[in-house]
């Protein structure tokens, strides 16, 4: 994700799937129990700059804050990758507007820099986990997507490929969440997903992108070698992929499932063009959703030999190059979001 602040102040649509859950995180945290003086531990497992775990994080504390008490220890620990930007998380943890341990002594943030596709936490130490968007990343790229930038739009091998690297991803996840969840423990995932048809809501938004990525190579800003190295690891899952482990048996690695639907949430920026029919507006935020999630991964296949200040200017100029075909071509971007609640077993 693109740091300095960027992702927590453009990434709308992700803000708003994890909004759209946090019923559902409300309800995990009220079947969640405590020993009398153990830190409840609440894991956030991709946290990237923090904003937009602020709200499902004073939820969660607000159920524990009612049920055991003011001065009942309180561990949030946010997980991601150590190129994450942590100083900008730790800036909203602290001093953010509607941070969660404002005014409350017994609420002790940290971080683990590390990715979730490995152990994070010692056995059964987590009481809550929370992961929002995050697990839509896969653990490596498994095919070069060569005509495209994300497999969904690409051919039926290459999205064949990505499905199945999602579905060897997703069994490993389980695997070692329910490692680290204390008996009784619950694991709220919320990410983007797919509809019956194979849609994800987001198609046209990444067809723009790739158009713009032709016009910086037809510019000369970038290498034809540079764009077929372009390839986001992402995959979004229907629900009958989420819930695929538990088909045999009822349950996987001690995880049953409480919870498991899929909504279909407008697009936040479109009741403001309606009103106002700017376009350009519009498409600018579309534009910026897309540089803060996507655009830094992006880069990663620019040339070796490229000078820093190059590398700078491609997010910007893939910007541009974004907005313009998004100006002539206003559209919502509905989006698809999944929720799965785990559950694992009490003692």
């Amino acid at each position: 994700m693109e740091g300095r602040g960027a992702y927590n102040e453009h990434a709308t649509i992700p803000a708003g799937g994890a909004r759209s859950a946090l019923p559902i995180l409300l309800a995990a945290a009220q079947a969640v129990r405590a020993q009398a003086g153990e830190p409840i531990v609440i894991a956030d497992y991709g946290s990237s700059e923090g904003k937009n775990s602020l709200g499902p994080m004073r939820v969660a504390i607000a159920e524990f804050r009612e049920r055991y008490g003011a001065r009942h220890p309180i561990s949030v620990v946010h997980v991601d990758l150590p190129e994450n930007d942590f100083n900008s998380l730790f800036h909203v943890v602290e001093k953010g507007a509607h941070r969660y341990g404002a005014d409350d002594p017994f609420v002790f943030p940290s971080a683990i820099a590390r990715s979730f596709y490995s152990s994070v936490f010692p056995p059964e130490s987590v009481h809550l986990g929370w992961s929002s968007y995050a697990a839509v990343w896969l653990s490596r790229v498994p095919a070069p997507i060569p005509d495209h930038i994300i497999a969904l739009r690409s051919t039926d091998t290459v999205r064949a490929a990505y499905a199945r690297q999602a579905a060897s991803d997703w069994e490993p996840f389980l695997t070692l969440r329910a490692a680290e969840l204390r008996p009784g423990g619950r694991l709220v995932v919320v990410l983007p997903a797919l509809d019956d048809a194979g849609s994800f809501g987001l198609g046209e938004l990444f067809d723009h992108a790739r158009a713009a990525l032709r016009d910086l190579v037809d510019a000369g800003a970038l290498d034809v070698d540079e764009l077929a190295r372009m390839a986001l690891a992402v995959y979004p899952r229907a629900t009958r992929d989420l819930l695929a482990p538990f088909v045999r048996n009822g349950s996987f690695q001690g995880l049953t499932v409480e919870h498991c639907d899929m909504q279909v949430l407008p697009d936040p920026a479109w009741p403001a063009y309606e009103l106002a029919r700017d376009r350009r507006a519009l498409a600018r935020e579309h534009a910026l959703f897309f540089r803060v999630v996507f655009m830094p991964t992006l880069a990663t296949a620019l040339g070796p030999n490229r000078a820093t200040d190059e590398r700078s200017a491609f997010a910007d100029r893939l910007t541009e190059a974004l907005e313009r075909r998004l100006v002539d071509a206003p559209a919502p971007l509905p989006r698809f979001v999944a929720t799965i609640v785990a559950a694992k077993a009490a003692r």
